[in-house]
């Protein structure tokens, strides 16, 4: 971590450290924050969400400036700075292939289907620190293209289950529906039957795709990442479209999103506008069941908005119970469970699920192939713009209806 991110961390502490001592004071005086401190109160939460921002605009600069010192040092024949005087690695065929194909290269091709290497396990492509072994892994085109999938997607980022197939023909998935219950069995009586019940989930392969258009003579320029610009926007739009309905999607004609099978953990007190309290997050928490809750996969999912009103939240000893991440690349907590938020979650309000915890790992994300990405120079040739698209075909269903995500819901009045 870079002396610049230890102190911005160190500022953003700072910043929760007055956000308490203001709410303690409220509450040590039975009260409600005054016009003034509910103005300081937003200040000091709005500070905080952009140190947020900041942190992560600074890593990730810091790494983009990295990785164009590399390239420069490739260019002039340096030795690799890493390595003392090893030279750098030559870029991989499939890097070339792809630089090529981008650049429209004589011979090169005009789509390609962008793989991981080796088995997948998407929990590992979120942003990670240099310390914690950044700097010693290539990102290639594909890791970025999923990782600016996953930063736009909590849900991605949440342990779920990864299905991969080759093709896109229906997946029939059990799902399990209830458990197997077992009871006393007198000396010679015979033994019930107790069968676990499962339904069925169709996991099918509906497309997304986003098209770009640069100009040729962005294209052309050597100083340009084009690579990396094209991974962020096309991962960032893929992301968006298909992370909003992992959370919302109704599962016709689209993905069957989080939200349309969790279970009711807890309904808030009328007259709170959905905004859960301390016991209706600690309610929410021990509603799931130990397997689940206990899960390395478990976590809390909300909106951003919904965390903010957290943060004011506090237990019986007068603890709060959010907790800010002091580690790069790791998550708030709430209690001791991780915080993630999505930006399509809902927010606070009558009859809305602000809050899914449990474990994610029963969620399963079918992906079909890879991502394909293709460059045409003649759909706008009367323009000389460039045009590339990405195309991503991929499902969702909750595989474990009997609990193992469970929500808040704001009361109906």
């Amino acid at each position: 971590m870079s002396e610049v991110v230890k102190r911005l961390r160190e500022r953003r502490a700072n910043v929760w450290e007055q956000a308490k001592a203001l709410a303690d004071r409220a509450a040590d005086e039975n009260r409600n924050f005054n016009g003034e401190e509910q103005s300081s109160w937003d200040t000091l939460n709005a500070e905080l969400d952009a140190l947020d921002k900041r942190i992560k605009a600074v890593i990730d600069g810091e790494q983009r400036a990295k990785e164009t010192e590399e390239a420069f040092s490739r260019l002039e024949a340096k030795p690799d700075q890493r390595g003392g005087d090893q030279a750098a690695d030559d870029e991989s065929p499939e890097v070339a292939q792809v630089r090529a194909m981008l650049r429209g290269e004589a011979g090169a091709p005009r789509g390609i289907e962008v793989n991981p290497t080796g088995r997948t396990n998407f929990r590992t492509l979120s942003k990670l620190t240099a310390g914690a072994g950044a700097n010693t892994v290539k990102t290639s085109f594909y890791d970025q293209l999923v990782q600016n999938m996953i930063e736009t997607s909590a849900v991605l980022q949440a342990g779920v289950t990864i299905l991969r197939t080759s093709s896109g023909e229906t997946m029939q998935v059990p799902k399990t529906t209830s458990h197997s219950t077992a009871a006393i069995v007198a000396e010679a009586a015979s033994i019930g039957v107790s069968d676990p019940s499962f339904g069925q989930a169709s996991l099918g392969a509906f497309k997304y795709g986003v098209m770009v258009q640069l100009s040729r003579e962005l294209v052309d320029d050597a100083s340009v990442d084009l690579e990396g610009y094209l991974a962020m926007e096309t991962g960032r739009a893929l992301g968006n479209a298909f992370g909003a309905h992992l959370v919302t999607g109704t599962g016709t004609n689209q993905p069957r999103g989080i939200l349309a099978d969790t279970t009711l953990g807890v309904t808030t007190a009328t007259g709170t506008s959905g905004v859960p309290t301390a016991d209706n997050m600690l309610d929410l928490y021990y509603s799931v069941i130990a397997p689940y809750r206990n899960a390395s996969s478990a976590a809390y999912l909300m909106k951003d908005t919904t965390v903010a009103a957290l943060r004011k939240v506090k237990d019986t000893t007068g603890q709060y119970l959010w907790q800010p991440s002091l580690q790069a690349g790791a998550p708030d907590r709430f209690g001791s469970v991780p915080i993630l938020t999505d930006p399509f979650m809902p927010a606070t309000a009558l009859n809305a699920k602000s809050v899914v915890f449990g474990d994610f790992s029963r969620y399963f994300v079918r992906l079909v192939g890879g991502i394909r990405f293709e460059r045409s120079d003649e759909f706008a040739f009367s323009t000389d713009l460039i045009t590339y698209r990405a195309l991503l075909r991929g499902d969702g269903a909750l595989m474990d209806t009997t609990g193992a995500l469970k929500h808040i819901v704001g009361a109906a009045t």
